[in-house]
């Protein structure tokens, strides 16, 4: 077969089934199976997949469709799909003997199974049957967006199939076997509690089997929903056999097929619990109270214990199982499923497993996976057991292995996240926590051990990611070494390139237990894990999938991999983006794997992930207050995110950059790892604007000497200029003058052999700001005025009048008020011209001190509102320092003090020490002068003590 229609649309590629992943193609393929071996005009597919309003290029799409289902069905050269004017023939059926789709071959098998019925041979009719039966695995085109021929053939084939059914179960009870169908009855009737057929049915199972007293409720349950839904009573079939029932009067029945009775042994094959088990109290708990809640008239409950590989799934399975046994006291049964495994048990196999355990074996044991199912269901009715169902590879193999009722449980392990087993609770799994982990590994290796060497052991755990199955190795390992140190398996965990290689003991593999997961997996996101695993440990948003792959509508793979266990989605940040990670271990067989992809293709795609972070980051920080030391954009390639991502992006810059921060500082080092210079430094400058505004001063210079490395590696001259330019600023934030002029001066060179005048400008007022603050005002005023020439001649109007407000403040601080009102109504009325709010603001801040007290506290009034307007925390305290001094001067402390301790309490949230102590100081002086020694002397230690963190205690007088 190559199509599967009866359920979800899959088509074999030649290994394996593989879902249609797009829905306009599953419609597309349904469109052809409904009308096989005949031409459907293009103009009719068109319609069924787009309607009456298709696109303009609705026909150049169809051809697109086509082509890509021929890929899935392996059909490059359309022999199957063959193109045929007006449109397109698939051509499906033509050998009777293999037929092409599992619809064809359940239409071949009821036809025989209903040509078996006709001629006596109900053993056989059932057995066709079942097996007819057991291809549904769900509604037909059940993930087919819906028309009406697809509809209608739907439809058909639902009604074949119930015929089908009906004609099989009446197989089954013309053999005798009316006991194991009575749970497969009961549950139908609850599905279609108005087929009168599928009642007379259970009511003859029940009756033949002894249980005339449950026929008779039978019938009065239907008697009651007949007339409460259609106002009529039963049919002349079922009120006969209700006579007949009340007689004792029903047919004989000929002798059940197989034994006339199953004796069902004790069964407990749970395997042995581990003697460490360790920790997971919360996950036992919840399983304990699970499997205690159940009872007879309640479907059985059901656990999925889901997680990654080597998380312990399996041992928290059977330590559960064990803890519960006793409520089972008929017994517990045990299946390994082999999910995992290049060849996952059928069904219908394990179902033969399950009944020879009950007790049934050789010709009693029913043909056929539907049979097995009813007669494994009919032993269970009455019994308290417990199954645990290991590495279920898919819903389907554990679906047939459901108990009947709540008088029995099922524990199911699954590295799959099974979220269409209908009322499962699901129980997902992470690593273990610091106490548990140090737990697990001290009860293998022994206290002595863990407790002579605290520090390696902790490093041990680091390295195992916390992962059970790399920690049980690793204490192995040492268990079997009694003469190795702690630290000699620490220095060997240490290289992550060898930890794989490390993390094996016999049989047990990390990298083994990782292969069984990508085994699963289908090719795109294969690819995506090992993209993903050279991104480094910080959390990601879901988007980077797409320019890893170079195309977009990556969801699927995604959730893919999220279903898998295989990446962790970890939260949805304060944007609303979901965001995945990779256990670290997982990230280290991952980015093993990646090696596999030639090198060009991971740089390409290294590098397509990269252009598309600095354009979002390029966005957000546009949609910021600008900052003097961001630097023009270099010369780095820059990709477009979806417009949805860009919404998110610029609707809240500061939040996106605040919760991008580590994202973003390993796309610096991800670039100049992989020897993207430019990429790197613009990267690294791009966020200067966030840093800046909340004074985020670590992350400013760790990305700025990250890229400074890839630049220099690079003989990137320009890019070095730049980052020089950028470490200085925050030197001069931190107040180390010396190490901050070299960088500048270093910086100045390297603009002007490039011929950046901007960058030389910028740089060259560094310089001009450094002898500012100790208080140089010629060489200060020097440096201004040559970047001023600079920035003028390169054309940077902004900057301009930053640095004419910036000339102005230097004259104001050498006295000359005539020439700093000069530039300052200068600078004021360029910043206007420009409509440069910020700057403005700036320019009104420093002008106040030419003012009267009353106009002063206006113009401060004016500056702190803009500040305040664009969230710019740091020039609002400034701007409080002035005006509390000009409330102090007048002697107004109600309002000079709230003014210094708030504009001190930014500061400090900042870690900016020398304007802090500032404030302190003149709190100190104030308080001295208004007769306050004590509060004087406290604000002045305080500030003494701030300034001698900077070695600057000489600044500070009295």
């Amino acid at each position: 077969m190559r199509i599967r229609l009866l359920g979800p649309l899959e088509v074999y590629d030649g290994s394996r089934w593989t879902d249609v992943g797009v829905p306009k193609l599953r419609s597309l393929i349904a469109t052809l199976l409904v009308r096989p071996r005949q031409v459907v005009p293009i103009e009719q597919l068109v319609h069924e997949l787009w309607g009456e309003a298709p696109p303009k290029t609705a026909t150049t799409q169809v051809h697109g469709y086509v082509l890509r289902l021929r890929r899935l069905l392996g059909d490059s050269d359309g022999r199957l799909l063959v193109t045929a004017a007006p449109g397109y023939r698939l051509l499906l059926g033509e050998d009777p003997d293999a037929p092409d789709t599992d619809a064809q071959r359940f239409e071949l098998l009821a036809a025989e199974g209903h040509g078996q019925h006709r001629s006596g041979r109900p053993d056989l009719a059932a057995e066709l049957l079942g097996e007819a039966l057991a291809l549904w695995r769900g509604p037909a085109f059940a993930d087919v967006p819906e028309s009406a021929a697809i509809a209608a053939e739907a439809t058909r084939f639902t009604e074949q199939r119930l015929t089908a059914l009906d004609a099989r179960i009446d197989a089954d009870l013309e053999c005798g076997r009316h006991t194991m169908l009575i749970g497969e009855l009961q549950h139908l009737v609850e599905e279609h509690p108005l087929r009168e057929q599928a009642w007379h049915r259970l009511m003859l199972a029940l009756s033949r089997g002894g249980r005339q007293a449950e026929a008779l409720q039978a019938f009065q349950r239907v008697r009651t929903i007949l007339v409460d839904e259609l106002g009529v009573e039963p049919g002349t079939a079922l009120r006969e056999l209700h006579q007949q029932v009340l007689a004792g009067e029903v047919e004989t029945a000929p002798r059940e097929a197989g034994p006339p009775a199953v004796v069902v042994p004790q069964v407990s094959q749970l395997p042995a619990d581990v003697p460490d088990f360790t920790g997971r109290r919360a996950p036992l708990d919840a399983l304990g109270e699970l499997l205690a809640d159940r009872s007879p008239e309640t479907p059985p409950p059901v656990a999925v214990i889901s997680g990654g590989p080597g998380i312990g799934k399996s041992t928290l399975a059977l330590h559960a199982a064990r803890r519960a046994s006793p409520d089972f006291p008929d017994g517990q049964l045990y299946l390994d499923l082999a999910g995992t495994s290049p060849d996952p048990r059928d069904p219908a196999v394990l179902l033969a497993e399950v009944l020879h355990a009950l007790g049934v074996t050789g010709a009693a044991v029913p043909d056929g996976l539907h049979a097995r199912a009813a007669h494994y269901r009919s032993l269970l009715t009455d019994r308290r057991m417990l199954l645990v169902l290991d590495d279920a590879g898919h819903a389907d193999q554990a679906r047939w292995l459901q108990p009947p009722n709540g008088n029995c449980a099922v524990i199911i392990t699954s590295r799959a996240v099974l979220t269409d087993l209908p009322g499962a609770r699901h129980v997902e799994l992470d690593v273990l926590d610091d106490a548990e982990a140090h737990d697990l590994f001290t009860r293998i290796v022994g206290a002595g051990r863990t407790e002579g060497e605290p520090e390696h052991a902790a490093a041990i755990l680091r390295a195992c990611g916390h992962l059970p199955l790399a920690i049980r190795i690793a204490a192995g390992k040492l268990l079997g070494r009694p003469a190795w140190s702690l630290r000699v398996l620490r220095e060997r965990l240490e290289d992550e390139s060898r930890r794989l290689s490390e993390l094996r003991l016999g049989d047990l593999g990390v990298r083994a237990s990782f292969d069984l997961s990508m085994r699963l997996l289908p090719d795109d996101a294969i690819t995506a894990l090992r993209l993903f695993g050279i991104l480094g440990p910080q959390t990601v948003p879901g988007w980077v999938v797409g320019p890893l792959l170079d195309r977009a509508g990556t969801d699927d793979v995604l959730d893919t991999l999220v279903d898998a266990n295989l990446a962790r989605l970890t939260t949805t940040d304060a944007t609303g983006q979901p965001r995945y990670r990779l256990h670290d271990l997982l990230r280290a067989y991952a980015a093993e794997g990646a090696e596999t992809i030639p090198h060009a293709e991971r740089r390409a795609a290294v590098a397509r992930l990269l252009a598309t972070w600095l354009d979002l980051a390029t966005r957000a920080a546009d949609a910021m207050p600008p900052s003097l030391f961001r630097p023009p954009p270099g010369s780095a390639a820059r990709l477009r995110a979806r417009d949805a991502i860009e919404r998110r992006v610029v609707a809240d810059p500061v939040r996106w950059f605040g919760t991008e921060r580590a994202a973003l500082l390993g796309a610096v080092r991800l670039a100049a790892d992989w020897e993207l210079a430019e990429l790197a430094w613009e990267l690294a400058t791009v966020a200067v604007t966030y840093d800046d505004h909340l004074s985020r001063y670590e992350d400013w210079q760790r990305g700025h000497q990250v890229a400074l490395g890839a630049v220099r590696r690079a003989g990137n001259r320009h890019g070095e200029a730049v980052l020089l330019r950028g470490l200085a600023q925050v030197q001069i934030y931190r107040d180390d003058f010396a190490e901050a002029t070299a960088n500048l001066r270093r910086s100045v060179e390297l603009f002007r052999q490039v011929g950046d005048k901007l960058g030389e400008g910028l740089a060259t007022a560094g310089l001009g700001t450094i002898h500012r603050v100790v208080e140089e005002h010629e060489p200060a005023l020097e440096h201004a005025r040559r970047a001023l020439e600079l920035v003028s001649a390169a054309g940077d109007r902004h900057t301009e009048a930053q640095l004419m407000s910036a000339i102005g403040t230097i004259h104001l601080a050498g006295g000359d008020h005539v020439a700093a009102r000069t530039w300052f109504d200068d600078a004021l009325d360029l910043c206007r011209t420009l409509g440069d709010e910020h700057r403005e603001a700036v320019v009104l801040r420093e002008m106040s001190t030419l003012h009267e007290p009353a106009e002063a506290l206006e113009c401060l009034r004016r500056a702190r509102d803009i500040f305040t307007g664009l969230a710019d925390d740091r020039c609002v305290a400034y701007t409080l320092v002035k005006s509390g001094q000009i409330h102090a001067t007048q002697g107004e402390r109600d309002r000079a003090v709230p003014d210094l301790e708030l504009a001190a309490e930014i500061f400090h949230r900042n870690g900016s020490r020398l304007d802090e102590a500032r404030c302190w100081e003149l709190l100190g002086t104030f308080e001295a002068e208004n007769g306050n020694p004590a509060g004087a002397q406290q604000h002045l230690d305080r500030a003494r003590s701030l300034w001698r963190s900077v070695s600057a205690t000489d600044q500070l007088s009295g």
